[in-house]
This record gives structure tokens, sequence and C-alpha cells, in this order.
């Protein structure tokens, strides 16, 4: 026991630092190369299943949620016109449509069509930290993203809460939690602005400028766990009250450069990349060997990425073709919404081994296809302006 957890603690040290330097290598991004080292060395009985591995990876699921909702501008998105609002909609009706339609067609289980429409904006902090947040295609991505990932996350909410107390009053119970806790976050946040406009100097109280005890980052982590509180107390989705918290930070403490830098070094560097080695660590190497895993995983990949595709096209008169397909890719990567619904429906017996892994499987082939053709349309857009 004790021999494997060392070697399991060894084996997490050198991955954390040396995935950067085989993304180099191999030129692919670096989540779906610590996805894929995570897999192979637990092939090698390397990573074994640990309770503390499996705790750690779900805090870096969640601040990987907390680093998503602190790219989320909310003045750039109350700001933002009419027409960008409604054609980030139109993107997310149309992409819906698409994939139910095309699950229903394919005759995939109810969990796969339920998960094929989900938008996470996870990944996009990564791409925001390759990029620049500043990118005009990133910036309508983390629009159509967030309302994309707000009706994603309460339908897993209900999907949760339906797997456990069934289609019943419990169920309706928890749904009334959930639009009474966004109404109550709604209430506090205008309260809160108004307070921080009335007195400006408290935010200098809270976050004060000149700190030695980094009272900054102790507020983000308290308001963290909070929110992650409030969310075991009401039975709702955890990864929700962390990008809210996220959220929370980003429109009050925005300014504050310094602190954003503090939270994503330790994210990104620590534990992010634990939970997608955890992701790896999940899928079994030798399931690639059973019938109907890869083509089902492709097939799964190849509906979700081309739905988000079409649906790309109702923004073509705003971002230009080459931007909506860019936003349409980087909105293609729901990988912690996915890994959570495959898990749900597992442990609820509500898909079989073999679904589980085409998701978890196509959640891998999604990174991997969307990053290396953002990467290379990216690049190709520098070259022609160059």
């Amino acid at each position: 026991m004790i021999h494997s957890n060392i070697t399991l603690i060894l084996t997490l040290s050198v991955l954390i630092w040396g995935s950067p330097f085989v993304s180099k290598l191999i030129r692919l991004p670096i989540p779906p190369v610590e996805i894929a080292l995570g897999s192979l060395f637990a092939y090698f009985g390397l990573i074994t299943n640990n309770q503390y591995f499996n705790l750690i990876a779900e805090v870096g699921f969640l601040y990987l949620m907390f680093l998503a909702g602190m790219e989320v501008d909310l003045k750039q998105i109350t700001k933002s016109s009419k027409i960008v609002i409604q054609k980030s909609i139109l993107f997310i009706f149309i992409m819906t449509f698409f994939a139910v339609t095309m699950g229903m067609i394919f005759r995939l289980n109810m969990i796969t069509i339920i998960s094929m429409p989900l938008i996470s904006i996870g990944l996009l902090a990564s791409l925001s930290k390759s990029y620049g947040k500043d990118e005009p295609w990133l910036k309508m991505a983390f629009i159509a993203g967030i309302l994309g990932e707000i009706i994603s996350i309460a339908a897993l909410t209900v999907l949760d809460a339906a797997s456990t107390s069934g289609f019943g009053t419990e169920l309706l119970i928890k749904v009334g939690y959930l639009l009474a806790f966004i109404i109550a976050v709604y209430l506090i946040y205008r309260l809160l602005h108004l307070l921080f406009w009335w007195y400006p100097e408290l935010k200098n109280t809270l976050v004060p400028k000149l700190d030695t005890s980094d009272q900054d980052i102790r507020l983000a982590m308290a308001l963290f766990f909070i929110m992650i509180a409030v969310m075991f107390s009401l039975e709702l989705e955890l990864a929700l009250g962390a990008f809210i918290a996220g959220i929370a930070i980003s429109a009050f403490f925005h300014h504050e450069k310094q602190l954003e830098a503090k939270i994503s070094s330790l994210g990104f560097g620590f534990l992010v990349p634990l939970f997608f080695i955890h992701v790896g660590a999940s899928f079994d190497l030798k399931s690639l060997a059973v019938e109907g895993v890869v083509y089902g995983a492709l097939l799964i990949t190849a509906l979700m990425i081309l739905s988000r595709i079409f649906a790309g096209v109702a923004l073509r008169k705003i971002n230009g073709s080459r931007d909506a397909l860019m936003i349409a890719l980087s909105l293609s990567m729901p990988l912690t919404l996915l890994v959570a619904v495959a898990t749900i429906g597992y442990e609820t017996k509500a898909i079989d081994i073999l679904s589980y892994y085409q998701l978890i499987l196509a959640s891998i082939f999604e990174i991997i296809i969307s990053m290396t053709a953002i990467k290379i349309l990216h690049a190709k857009r520098k070259t022609d302006k160059g």
C-alpha cells in the first residue's frame, strides 16, 4: 500500500512537470497530452485508484470551473449588442436541434443524446491563456459559451437529481432550489454592485493593494469553498457554485491582475493538470480493443463537432467565417460536463460500460481535434495578416 502510494506520488510529479515538454515535442495542446499520459501510465500500473487522488482531481475539476468563471466579463456581456445575444442563443438552438436529431437518427442511448448538446467553457480558460483573452473570436465564444454552460449545468443538475430521486416531487423541489439560487445570486450581485459603487474603498479593504498577507487569494479561496458548501447544502451541482465564485471575483476585483495571475498559476500549474491526468487514468486502454468503442466514440465526436460547425453559420455575419469556425471548435470540448454525465449515467446503470468508454474517449478526441484545428486556423490567420 505504501509502495503504491509512493509510486503514484512520484508518477504524478513527473507527469505534471513533464507534460509541457511532451506537448512541445509532439505539437499538441497540453490538456489532451495530460489525458493521454494519464491513460498510458495507468495502463502500466503506475497510476492506481486512490481516494486522495480522486478527491484532489475533483477539486481540480471545480477549480477549472472557477478559472472559467474568472474569464467571464459580465460588463462585456451586459454591454453586448442585442444582435450578439440573439445570435448566441440561435447558435445554441441550432446546435442542440442538430445534435439531438442526429443522435436519434443514429439511435444513440438517451444519456448520450443528452450529453451531445452540452457546452462547457472550462477549456476556454486554457485557450484564453494560450491565445489571449482579447481575441475577438474568444470573446464571442465566451458569450455563447456562458449562456450554453448555464443551460448545460442546469440540465446536468436535473439529470443528477432525476437519477437519484426520479421524475417526481423531489426533482421539482431541486429544480426550485436551483431557480431560487440563481435568483438569489443575481440579487446579491446587484446589491454588492450598488454597495461598491457607494463605498469603493471597501474593495481596497477586502483586497488591499499593499498586501503582505495574501489577503486577495485568501478571499478568493474562501469564496470558492463557500459556494461549494452552499451547493452541497442544496444538493445541487458543485460546478455551478465554483463557476459563480469565479464570476464574482471577475466582476468585483477584475482590476487586480496580480490576483488573477496567482489563482491561474495555482490552477494550471497544479490542480487542473491533476484533473486531466485523472480523466486519462479513468480510461482503460484495453477497452480500445473492445468492438464498438472507437467507432462509437468517433461517431459521437463527429456529430458533436459538426453540430457546432453548422450552428456557427449563425455567427458568420458578426465574426466572419474563419472566426465563426474557431468559435464552433472552441465550444466543441465539453470535457468536464461530458465526463460528469458519463459518470452519472454509468453509476446509475442508465448506460453500460461500452457507452461510458465511448463518451470518455469522445471527450478526448474532441479536445485533440478541436485544439489542433484551432491552432492551425489561428496560425494561418496570423500568416494571412502578416
